[in-house]
């Protein structure tokens, strides 16, 4: 029997039934977009030897399409919207390989990924975490582990907004939080459908 994955607001998941805000502040679901994150000794060296320059602590790298998170010296995450094929030939080569490489941390799974964009996004953004996000003081290769929408988090700064990363459980008190500060922030009311 394969396992399937079930993402936050898909029919059946976690989240199910939960109404993303969509207009002025629009929260989109990348749960099902490809990732790998590796934890411990010998992940940064491994990567390494594989081509991929790791950027410091705190800081996002690129390959191949790929964003490189270091989330700390041997904690490392791959996010791969639109490069998957770069994603699976790098994880096929860590899971073939016999020497030390450090172990999966299964972000895949265990993180849900969203995206909040629009144009109050910064301003829902200020609602949601205490840190200044503002573009001369969090810069599009910065990271914040902090709290986002009161929960454990992870964010920086897409093209198209900011992106955060938390445990998938979450979801829908996220999804409920962000429409809810979304709606404050901007003083118009969410419809029947959850649009903003």
């Amino acid at each position: 029997m394969v396992a399937s994955a079930v993402f936050p607001f898909i029919a059946g998941g976690a989240a199910h039934g939960t109404k993303l805000p969509v207009g002025a502040v629009t929260l989109s679901d990348l749960t099902a977009s490809p990732r790998f994150g590796l934890k411990g000794g010998g992940s940064a060296a491994w990567l390494t030897a594989h081509g991929i320059s790791l950027p410091a602590v705190n800081r996002i790298g690129a390959h191949h399409g790929m964003r490189i998170l270091r989330l700390g010296n041997e904690d490392i995450l791959l996010l791969a919207e639109g490069a998957g094929e770069a994603l699976a030939e790098l994880k096929a080569g860590w899971a073939n390989d016999t020497g030390p490489k450090g172990y999966s941390s299964w972000r895949e799974e265990g993180w849900a990924w969203m995206r909040l964009s629009g144009r109050h996004a910064p301003q829902a953004m200020e609602r949601l975490c205490a840190l200044d996000l503002r573009a001369d003081e969090f810069g599009v290769d910065d990271i914040a582990q902090t709290r986002v929408g009161h929960i454990e988090a992870v964010t920086f700064r897409s093209q198209a907004g900011f992106d955060v990363l938390f445990d998938v459980t979450a979801s829908a008190y996220f999804a409920r939080t962000t429409a809810a500060e979304a709606m404050y922030c901007i003083d118009l009311p969410i419809d029947t459908e959850g649009h903003i």
